[in-house]
């Protein structure tokens, strides 16, 4: 899962519990919260979309143990053979988020698009951005290329607007035939297919695609596993019915146990966003696409039809309806537990998971339990921060208990989640060698520079769509990059970043991507140009 591959990277040492004193000891809240909802037919296997809300979810950002997903979805191909070896893990994951490789943190998330490899060899969440900083190894870093000449894209993550809470972000992925099926993969005899998995965007500021997955970085581990060829997603369909869920692997939390031996644990702050009547909306609209949504229209544009509008069709689609139900897995632990003794929290005590009309999934609260909040941002539900264990062995749970109650001696009330100063952020660099794929051909205009709300600072140049660095190393031939730059130069004169591409929401706003990351083309290069990144570091 997407979480869970990026959790390989390596993890900072737990910022120190501020105030906290001897007898308190560190730990953290992780699991699942999970979202059911009604299957769809199989024959739509031609991509997804939904909306999430993106909020906030602790008060201040902890450091860089941080590590928690929004709500999202795992895309993995559709296949109906015997699986040629015992494991094979590989899809699309991504979503909005906070990871312990993120640099350039804030309580605002980030989106990443999270493209897995055969059993995470490597992975790719966005243009130049995959498993590793070694360029020497590229492990998916090459995985994405960039499509919109719109968006730039850091390879920290895309940054949403500061500040946002609670509106909606709308995101999607459909395959587009932008290229050729190939019968050769690398020099050897193993075949690529031609789906070209493409991000598509509805937010208040940009509608439309992105970016997208090459097919080589799927089927590049086929060169050296013949026997799983043809079996992802570059050419086969994907699973309509995938899990949905919110994946939290780390919140800090702080445990101690008083002088009558019960056991009390304090979390930091974390929240929702809170809607109108106080209830919170968290996933809108999830939907499965047929292959003719988009496909058929666009491959009869490219072999001289009319222009295809971009518009997904939608007859050629379905909407999940969601259950009411719900379910999650949330537990307060010690480091060092072993997994049978993580207990949980009593989550039903607060959170009554609920289907707010048949295509929207959120949450009521039990207001006895919860605080409500009015920030600068926007309204949130604050879940409780105390419990206190109860019961033993398998009917053991963390109880919710108001402050008051929290004997003084504990110390929990003076514990602090906040980082402490650590090393500043290093700064993400590309390759620098004339002969480079960076520079041989090289950009065309650059550099530049954007400053997103996180304190960074992005440099980035104009490269040829065509010569841009993923497509340099996605295993296409010269005359291949020629057709595919033909392309894309009919969908940037024509997919204009203002109109619908995905349906809209029937519910709430849309959220915002970063205004300094939303680009005008300079003069000349309208169509067939980009932005790439080539660093991004800390504001001086």
């Amino acid at each position: 899962m997407f979480i869970s591959c990026l959790a390989l990277v390596f993890c900072l040492p737990l910022t120190p519990l501020i105030g906290a004193s001897n007898h308190i000891r560190d730990g953290e809240m992780a699991g699942y919260l999970g979202v059911p909802h009604e299957r769809v037919p199989e024959t739509y296997g031609g991509g997804f979309s939904l909306y999430v809300a993106a909020w906030p979810l602790l008060e201040e950002y902890p450091g860089n143990r941080f590590q928690t997903g929004l709500f999202g979805t795992w895309m993995h191909a559709k296949n109906d053979k015997p699986k040629p070896i015992e494991r094979m893990y590989s899809d699309i994951e991504g979503g909005l988020g906070w990871w312990r490789d993120t640099r350039f943190a804030t309580e605002t998330p980030k989106f990443i698009m999270g493209g897995v490899q055969l059993n995470f060899r490597g992975w790719a969440n966005g243009p130049g951005a995959g498993k590793g900083r070694d360029w020497d190894q590229p492990k998916g870093k090459y995985g994405v290329a960039q499509l919109s000449p719109w968006v730039l894209w850091p390879p920290d993550g895309l940054n949403l607007k500061q500040g946002t809470c609670g509106q909606l972000w709308g995101y999607g992925y459909l395959p587009l035939p932008l290229t050729e099926p190939k019968s050769k993969t690398a020099g050897k005899d193993v075949p690529t297919g031609n789906h070209c998995w493409t991000l598509f965007l509805n937010t208040g500021n940009f509608k439309g695609p992105v970016s997208f997955f090459t097919p080589y970085f799927f089927s590049q581990v086929t060169v050296d596993e013949p026997r799983t060829a043809g079996m992802f997603l570059d050419s086969r369909p994907a699973n309509p019915n995938r899990a949905l869920q919110m994946e939290t692997q780390y919140v800090p939390r702080a445990q101690a146990t008083d002088s009558k031996g019960d056991t009390y644990a304090r979390i930091a702050p974390t929240s929702f966003p809170r809607g109108p009547k106080g209830e919170s909306a968290v996933v809108h609209r999830i939907t499965a696409y047929n292959k003719k949504a988009l496909w058929d229209a666009v491959e009869a544009w490219f072999e001289g039809g009319p222009p295809a509008s971009g518009a997904i069709d939608p007859k050629e689609s379905v909407v999940h309806k969601f259950t009411g139900q719900g379910w999650a897995t949330w537990r307060i632990y010690n480091y060092s537990d072993p997994k049978e003794q993580r207990v949980r929290i009593a989550w039903d005590s607060f959170a009554y998971p609920t289907a707010l009309d048949s295509t929207t999934f959120g949450y009521r609260w039990n207001n006895e339990l919860v605080t409500r909040k009015d920030t600068e941002d926007g309204p949130l539900v604050t879940l409780p921060e105390y419990y206190r264990l109860a019961g033993e062995g398998k009917k053991a749970q963390w109880v919710v208990v108001q402050p008051e109650d929290v004997p003084a001696e504990t110390g929990l009330a003076e514990v602090s989640f906040s980082p402490s100063a650590g090393r500043p952020s290093e700064p993400y660099v590309t390759p620098d060698d004339p002969e480079s794929c960076w520079k041989k051909p090289g950009p065309v205009a650059g550099p530049f520079q954007a400053h997103p709300g996180d304190g960074s600072v992005v440099t980035y140049y104009w490269y040829r769509f065509a010569d841009q660095p993923a497509l340099l190393n996605a295993d296409l031939t010269d005359k291949e990059r020629q057709s595919l730059q033909a392309r894309v130069e009919k969908l940037h004169r024509s997919w204009k970043k203002d109109r619908d591409y995905l349906a809209p929401p029937a519910i709430g706003k849309l959220a915002d991507i970063d205004p300094a990351l939303i680009l005008t083309p300079p003069p000349g290069l309208e169509a067939g140009y980009v932005p790439i990144a080539t660093r991004q570091a800390a504001e001086e």
